[in-house]
């Protein structure tokens, strides 16, 4: 075996905001306030729509599959995160990295899918509804979802690969908080073009394509919402998808600046920054505006509350 790449053996040191010591006790507070707060958040929403039956409906399904993966990513990610800022040993094995790699990609390429799929939902609740029961059926949404996270992971599976195959000689130091892909072509030690060109095309797909059908499908939204008389019902509606759009617009944002340009050209403080957004701001703000303001949601909780203070007073 070739010990050029002795990172298999000691792991990887993640520099994170090392530089700027004074920033990790702050950034270590506000982290943990976030995570725990999201945690809850999108436990919530998986639980609610398991023990309510008002929301078996195909929105809350995919919402319940969004929460899911927002409370894989961070947990993949934070973790490690505190961790890093609390303590000095700043490591990460071989096989932690990997892992980390595999999942981070993974769970990025379901959301993109996921969210476009949330898009064509809402496009046939609003612009179909009388044939939306027919056209979104629960064998449709099951196989959607599934389509969404063998996609991710099947892509995840092929990046991984290539990434962690590449020669490190020894380089093991990453100026990062958590094991990403421009990350590890940075750290190479030969020529990464090609995997430069097929991060590009990747990216192009996961990024671009759902970007694009997700706008489209809030286009045709739009134009039936102005058909609406009611102005408080227009205004209503474009609240709606005005926030929806506002997170599909954060996350694919973030990601289009990370992944859509060479890693030789990134800034490394704005990298880490826009990084840190992604995985700990999107997860925090899925739940708050996509469920968590909805009646139906708000309705359920009282009910799951009301439940539990009979049960205890019983």
């Amino acid at each position: 075996m070739d010990r050029a790449n002795d990172s298999a053996f000691s792991g990887f040191i993640l520099l994170g905001f090392s530089n700027r010591p004074q920033l990790e006790g702050a950034l270590f507070a506000v982290i943990l306030v976030v995570y725990v707060i999201s945690l809850l958040g999108n436990s919530t929403i998986i639980l609610l729509s398991v023990v309510d039956p008002s929301l078996h409906t195909p929105m809350y399904f995919f919402l319940s599959n969004l929460s899911l993966m927002d409370l894989c990513l961070t947990t993949c990610t934070v973790p490690q995160t505190l961790a890093n800022f609390k303590g000095q040993d700043k490591t990460i094995t071989y096989g932690g990295c990997v892992t980390q790699l595999f999942i981070a990609l993974g769970l990025g390429g379901v959301e993109c899918v996921l969210l476009s799929v949330m898009a064509y939902d809402r496009y046939a609740a609003v612009c179909r509804p009388l044939r939306y029961t027919a056209v979104m059926h629960p064998q449709l949404c099951v196989q959607l979802v599934t389509t969404a996270w063998l996609t991710g992971f099947g892509n995840s599976v092929v990046q991984t690969a290539l990434t962690m195959t590449l020669p490190l000689c020894g380089r093991n130091h990453l100026d990062h908080f958590f094991c990403e892909v421009p990350v590890m072509l940075k750290l190479a030690c030969a020529n990464t073009s090609i995997n430069e060109a097929e991060l590009f095309a990747v990216s192009v797909f996961f990024l671009v394509v759902p970007l694009s059908l997700i706008l489209v499908s809030y286009g045709h939204i739009a134009r039936a919402v102005l058909r609406i008389k009611s102005a408080q019902g227009r205004w209503k509606a474009f609240g709606t998808c005005g926030s929806h759009l506002l997170v599909v617009v954060i996350f694919f944002g973030t990601l289009i600046s990370m992944y859509l340009q060479p890693p030789s050209s990134y800034s490394q403080d704005v990298n880490k920054s826009i990084a840190l957004f992604y995985t700990l701001v999107t997860p925090l703000l899925n739940p708050l505006i996509y469920t968590l303001r909805n009646k139906e949601v708000k309705s359920a909780l009282r009910r799951a509350v009301s439940r539990i203070m009979d049960e205890r007073e019983s």
